[in-house]
């Protein structure tokens, strides 16, 4: 039977809705499918990867379940209304990492293997950004509220992340002043500089020493990456950013001190979860603190920053403050899932397309152990994962609990449990075509429907 609407009738693809407070394009919908037949429209995909330091109160986080019947912890309660849209995951490492306490955040999304002769290598977020980055304005997004960026490009090299809400807001969703004409000769001078650079560079590059060539590519190839980030954003000038209704830029475009831990949490959340739903980009991180010092929580009484609170040495009302710490950050995760959850894009709730890793890349950090880190995979259920159980790769013949063996936060109960195996699943759910990523050595099935 022909379509009962006439051609005349039929919807733009790129018709916008406006609600919500901001501005939002229309999925492919079936009365646009005459009009558009050729037209391959995916359904967005989204990563975001958040990081807390310093591990956590592991003899009050851990779970002596595992399964679906699992009982979840204290410092976990916050996401029992979330349990079907959660999967923690205990007993994973990253074999370059073990006993290597200072670069826990550097790695915990590379897999890298850092030494005097050896650089880190790419982040799984940047590896992402590779194929969602034509899509959106901004390629990724890197946040941390004490300035460590969790995302390392192809090359190694840290990118730069914005620890004010504020100018992280502001970047996005404000017109910059000058207008249009005035972006572009900016983008134009940047261009010429970099061309410069680059000539200069490969004349130079012949005069010098094998050792001097190879220490000047990986500077080119940091170089190559702007030139690809400033024709990007060249391109994008003539789109306009969304419009943002006043009540939420007055809410969200705003300076928060980390007096207000819990504020600028929830805001920076509440940014990210923004940029999704406009799909000003596809993939974030946001490290909630520097593994050498951490946030104190000072509105619940928790004056201690996180790495002192670590090494509580066997404290009770220490090792009581850094469990209510965790439990307060963990609080503010569960307001994301709820935002993913309630929020929705012209394809349904945001949490069925963005997956979501939270979780630290230090597990008992009295002793900088690192064996078994605090992992929570949530969201993506229709890009291809189930949640529902607590994943527990400990639960090995003869393994009696941490309480009996505290060694086992150096060696690893399951060595095969990599957290690089977990960023190498999410990488192919992103659409990513490689078998391995860092030092993975497979994929995690326990958590694939």
């Amino acid at each position: 039977m022909a379509h009962f609407l006439s051609q005349s009738w039929l919807l733009n693809r790129r018709h916008v809705l406006r609600g919500l407070g901001v501005s939002l394009a229309l999925p492919l919908l079936d009365c646009m499918q005459p009009l558009f037949a050729a037209e391959t429209a995916k359904r967005p995909k989204r990563s975001v990867f958040i990081y807390l330091p310093n591990g956590v109160n592991t003899l009050a986080y851990e779970m002596n379940t595992a399964g679906a019947d699992y009982k979840l912890s204290k410092p976990l309660e916050s996401l029992e209304k979330h349990r079907q849209i959660i999967t923690p995951v205990s007993g994973m490492h990253h074999p370059h990492g073990l006993g290597h306490h200072h670069n826990c955040s550097t790695i915990w999304l590379t897999g890298g293997k850092i030494g005097p002769s050896e650089r880190n290598t790419i982040s799984v977020d940047q590896l992402m950004a590779q194929v969602t980055a034509t899509q959106t304005r901004y390629s990724s997004i890197e946040m941390s509220n004490q300035g460590h960026s969790l995302a390392y490009t192809a090359d190694g090299i840290q990118l730069p992340a914005q620890a004010n809400p504020g100018v992280v807001f502001r970047d996005m969703f404000t017109e910059p002043q000058g207008g249009t004409a005035k972006q572009r000769r900016g983008l134009q001078r940047r261009g010429s500089i970099l061309d410069t650079i680059l000539g200069e560079a490969n004349s130079l590059g012949n005069q010098l020493g094998q050792e001097d060539r190879g220490r000047l590519e990986q500077y080119l190839t940091s170089v190559r990456e702007v030139e690809v980030r400033t024709q990007r954003a060249d391109k994008w000038l003539d789109t306009p950013r969304p419009t943002v209704a006043p009540a939420v830029q007055s809410q969200l475009n705003r300076d928060i001190s980390l007096d207000r831990l819990g504020e600028y949490l929830r805001t920076m959340y509440d940014i990210m979860v923004l940029a999704f739903q406009t799909d000003m980009t596809r993939v974030a991180t946001f490290s909630t603190g520097n593994e050498g010092t951490g946030p104190a929580v000072p509105e619940i009484g928790v004056k201690q920053d996180r790495h002192s609170l670590s090494h509580h040495n066997g404290n009770p009302k220490i090792m009581e403050d850094l469990q209510s710490s965790d439990a307060f950050n963990i609080k503010q995760f569960a307001y994301f899932l709820d935002r993913l959850s309630e929020v929705k894009d012209a394809d349904g709730p945001l949490i069925e397309t963005t997956m979501a890793l939270y979780g630290s890349g230090m597990a008992y950090g009295h002793s900088h152990g690192n064996a078994s880190l605090p992992i929570i995979l949530a969201g993506g259920t229709k890009l291809g994962f189930k949640h529902g159980t607590h994943v527990d790769f400990n639960r090995v013949k003869d393994f009696k609990g941490y309480d009996k063996h505290p060694g086992i936060y150096h060696n690893p109960v399951n060595t095969k449990a990599r957290l690089s195996n977990l960023l190498l699943t999410m990488a192919q759910k992103m659409d990513i075509e490689t078998e391995k990523f860092g030092d993975s050595s497979g994929i995690v099935s326990e958590v694939l429907a």
